[in-house]
């Protein structure tokens, strides 16, 4: 997705197009498809209407809010401007951006910035980093907003099992990737395994921001040895996660109950949900690659 869609009624043609241009968007004239012709192909949209009509439009178009795009309405009188989907995921930053441009007035309703406070998302974007168990930032903002989350930094190599409402930060490099093997596969094995996935897929170690596996890899000393050495961070995937997610390929690991380690486990990290290598063995280790 790219870009920023302005729509407005005909009545408020003139504003919509100022607004557009400010932005460096595209303004569309108001019509029944708007909202499903923008979303999927806008990252940020702005309509100059009631509430009530981009509510009902928007609604059944919603999937997840990692992938939705930001979506803010802006009042008729051009006073206000009202995040209404996407409020962590630029929709807020957007009605800052309105408000710094043309003095309109945001109306932040997410709690965690509503009251003073940062939220998971929030220190993502500021540090250049992203949260890559996103379906932890409910329980984790929640803890926010009580004054009982902690933030701790590991710096360098380490392990750390933590429970579902701690989100994990990493770089915001644009692949995850997931990765299985035998018992008992050595660190060298691993690496050679992983340089050779790179070079088939084209990617650098800096296009990873994390590898992922299943729990029951936690005792493979090779595997964790391995990603200490590239540099990079592993994490454990338990297996209700890996279950959700719909994987192309048969494994062997169905005998443990799971669609399979590398494509679910890749999958399951990343934010679009594209596999862009599905899974290819090397020896006794498996990879596949997701954006």
């Amino acid at each position: 997705m790219t870009g920023t869609i302005v729509t407005a009624l005909s009545y408020f043609s003139e504003p919509a197009e100022r607004i557009a241009s400010v932005l460096d968007g595209s303004f569309v004239l108001y019509h029944d498809s708007v909202f499903a012709d923008a979303i999927g192909t806008a990252d940020r949209i702005v309509a100059i209407m009631a509430t009530g009509i981009v509510v009902r439009k928007i609604a059944p178009l919603l999937t997840d809010k990692w992938q939705d795009p930001a979506i803010v309405v802006i009042s008729p009188d051009m006073k206000y401007v009202i995040p209404i989907s996407g409020g962590h995921h630029g929709a807020n930053n957007l009605a800052y951006e309105l408000e710094e441009k043309l003095g309109l007035i945001p109306v932040i309703t997410t709690a965690t910035e509503a009251t003073g406070r940062t939220s998971a998302e929030g220190i993502a974007e500021e540090k250049g980093l992203r949260v890559i168990n996103t379906g932890s930032t409910r329980r984790s903002n929640a803890a926010v907003l009580t004054g009982t989350a902690g933030i701790y930094s590991v710096q360098g190599p380490g392990i750390v099992i933590a429970g579902r409402g701690v989100s994990f930060l990493v770089s915001d490099a644009p692949y995850t990737a997931g990765i299985g093997c035998r018992k008992g596969t050595t660190s060298g094995e691993i690496v050679e395994a992983i340089d050779e996935a790179l070079k088939s897929a084209s990617l650098k170690y800096s296009d990873i921001s994390i590898y992922a596996t299943t729990t029951l890899k936690l005792h493979e000393q090779g595997l964790t040895d391995a990603i200490r050495e590239i540099g990079s961070n592993l994490i454990y995937l338990d297996q209700e996660t890996l279950c959700r997610e719909s994987v192309p390929s048969e494994s062997a690991a169905e005998r443990f109950g799971l669609p399979g380690v590398a494509e679910p486990a890749a999958l399951a990290v990343s934010y679009k949900k594209e596999l862009i290598m599905e899974k290819k063995v090397y020896g006794n280790v498996t990879l596949a690659f997701a954006r």
